[in-house]
């Protein structure tokens, strides 16, 4: 009888060493098998109330370039283009690609298919090149300070005309934290200039994306204001702090048979 209870303790002992060894390995499996990923760097949906900046630290003496960050928001791929100790202007006409002070470029107001004409009021460097309300979103750039936002009406445009600055307009996506509705309903990629918390920046989508879904994911982003940059096959580069280019879109100096629309125009970044 003796013999048989100590094969028994035997038994149940060597059972629970086994669970108990079996949970160890576990926890010590658990706590090994992060070390053999790298942690995503990724942005995540931001609180409007986060004070962190998207971009970097950067010292004044740093040449200009593009911080470039990929993300994912709302299962929408995006990359944003943080622009480092570089001012904004326009550009009407073709771009001269080996200019090495810009830092990143995108067409900025649409082209009216019927006449070329530019879509919305225009200053370029203090001249009114286009009038009209169009669309309600905007974007000046006047003695070095960037305003994103939506209005019917805009003191800027005056002010751009006085004070030698630039001013466009395009659809609005976000006003206030607020996404905004726009009737074009297709997928294309998308592109963005955006204010968030007085840091400006711009998104493009790296997947066909309509208006509401882009918008949306800025939204969630937490881009206070956000107006559209011309998207699809729209060319356009950005320069990173190695001075490696990165391209988009397609060079459409040509359009088929004929050449690029006169009034094509462009947003600038510029290394100061």
């Amino acid at each position: 009888m003796l013999a048989v209870i100590i094969g028994i303790v035997a038994i149940v002992g060597v059972a629970v060493w086994r669970v108990v060894h079996s949970e160890c390995k576990s926890i010590e499996s658990e706590q090994i098998e992060p070390i053999y990923f790298e942690p995503q760097d990724s942005l995540q949906s931001a609180d409007h109330n986060q004070t962190t900046r998207f971009g970097r630290e950067v010292d004044a003496t740093t040449p200009g370039f593009c911080e470039i960050r990929d993300t994912i928001i709302n299962d929408i791929p995006l990359r944003l283009f943080i622009p480092h100790n570089a001012g904004m202007s326009l550009h009407v006409g073709r771009l001269n690609q080996q200019d090495s002070t810009i830092i990143y470029t995108a067409q900025a107001a649409d082209i009216r298919r019927d006449n070329g004409k530019i879509v919305g009021a225009f200053v370029l460097n203090g001249e009114p090149l286009a009038w009209g309300l169009s669309k309600k979103g905007f974007c000046a750039s006047i003695d070095g300070k960037v305003t994103v936002g939506v209005a019917d009406n805009s003191p800027l445009f005056e002010e751009a005309t006085e004070r030698g600055g630039y001013f466009f307009r395009q659809y609005p996506l976000v006003k206030d934290g607020v996404l905004i509705e726009n009737e074009p309903k297709n997928k294309s990629v998308r592109r963005a200039i955006c204010d968030r918390q007085d840091e400006i920046f711009m998104v493009e989508s790296l997947s066909k994306e309509s208006f509401h879904d882009f918008a949306q994911a800025l939204v969630d982003l937490g881009a206070e204001q956000a107006v559209y940059l011309v998207g699809s096959s729209a060319y356009g580069w950005a320069v990173d702090e190695q001075s490696e280019r990165h391209e988009f879109g397609e060079d459409n100096y040509y359009i088929g048979r004929h050449r690029m629309p006169a009034n094509t125009n462009y947003i600038v970044w510029r290394r100061k």
